[in-house]
């Protein structure tokens, strides 16, 4: 875990003037119709006190609680389950990462996504005595080599909210050995930055750092599975994996793979199973090219970009994911097969 003198984020787009935020229990101005409640003034303590208790989701999870907020984790995903309505959240998220010094460049209430810009953290840097003096005066002089993004995802449950913190990252390195210039490459998401980020979410949210900060950590994990527990399935109209979850966990680990991956999800429609994402296939990441990671950093637009449904359909005990085009037929293209290729790497 990172002390809290080891996060110190500057997003790489302008910094946008925050937006005044309106208190939990004063009414909040509806800036879209989703999350509107029927009739009248909503307040925090009115919603709280109309929360059923949540439970553990599935048998793997672990939960850990503190006050009305519960730490739930299954494996290496962590998440928040809090007792409020998403449409009196959603305020406070946006401050929350404005707070920390990025911009965001996804805040859409409609698809309960919220994304940040790729920013630095300049905590990484050394602190020397040229770094102290020249560095303050030339701040651009000096970089990490690494940007980091973070996608908010969140979901009304019987329970409440939902919210899911997930970390992509890139690290700038040297192609060749001459070391004339550098690319942008994909690094692995971290575990341990998603949890510290949920970790202050919850204090920004109104639990206390010491009892918020063990409460993350010590959220124990399942106990692993012997078995891989995702498989492809062949002989179908549709690329499809077997995945042995019921529907609920499937959906709740899909959709955290899906966001810790090359994939946009832009809607999303759980009565029906569905992902709405927009997808780049991981060789265009991997090949490094800068004009590619240079598109990252500026508002010019990247490459190709294909809209892809993702179903996800109970069977048993087991569920079912499958790769659908943007009408809704199936897809068995080679991208589509890479693509489930890479989702049962992902949740076995």
């Amino acid at each position: 875990m990172f002390s809290s003198d080891k996060i110190d984020y500057r997003s790489t787009a302008k910094t946008q003037p925050k937006s005044l935020e309106v208190p939990p229990d004063l009414s909040q101005l509806a800036r879209d119709s989703r999350y509107q409640l029927p009739g009248g003034v909503v307040s925090a303590a009115a919603g709280a006190g109309a929360v059923a208790p949540v439970t553990a989701i599935g048998n793997n999870v672990a939960p850990m609680s503190i006050g009305q907020m519960r730490v739930m984790r299954d494996g290496s995903q962590r998440w928040l389950v809090v007792p409020v309505p998403p449409e009196q959240l959603w305020p406070q998220l946006r401050s929350f990462w404005a707070e920390r010094g990025f911009t965001l460049t996804v805040d859409s209430a409609e698809a309960g996504v919220m994304e940040t810009d790729w920013a630095e953290n300049r905590a990484k840097l050394p602190q020397d005595f040229i770094r102290a003096t020249i560095g303050r005066v030339f701040e651009n002089l000096y970089s990490t080599g690494e940007r980091d993004r973070f996608r908010t995802r969140v979901e009304r449950g019987a329970a409440g909210t939902e919210i899911y913190i997930t970390h992509r990252g890139l690290q700038e390195i040297y192609p060749n050995k001459e070391r004339d210039s550098t690319v942008w490459t994909a690094r692995p998401s971290d575990p341990d930055l998603e949890a510290e980020l949920l970790t202050r979410l919850m204090v920004r949210l109104g639990a206390k750092e010491d009892a918020a900060r063990p409460a993350v950590a010590g959220a124990a994990p399942a106990s692993p599975a012997a078995a891989p527990r995702a498989r492809l399935v062949a002989g179908t109209p549709a690329a499809t994996l077997e995945v042995d979850d019921t529907f609920d966990r499937a959906w709740r680990r899909l959709g955290l793979a899906l966001d810790r991956s090359g994939f946009s999800v832009e809607d999303r429609d759980r009565s029906a199973g569905l992902y709405f994402v927009r997808y780049v296939d991981p060789k265009e990441i991997e090949k490094g090219e800068p004009s590619f990671f240079a598109r990252l950093f500026s508002s010019s637009s990247g490459p190709a970009q294909v809209r892809l449904r993702i179903s996800v359909k109970a069977d048993g005990a087991k569920t079912r994911v499958a790769v659908l085009n943007a009408n809704g037929a199936a897809d068995n293209s080679d991208n589509a097969q890479r693509i489930v290729a890479q989702l049962v790497n992902d949740l076995k």
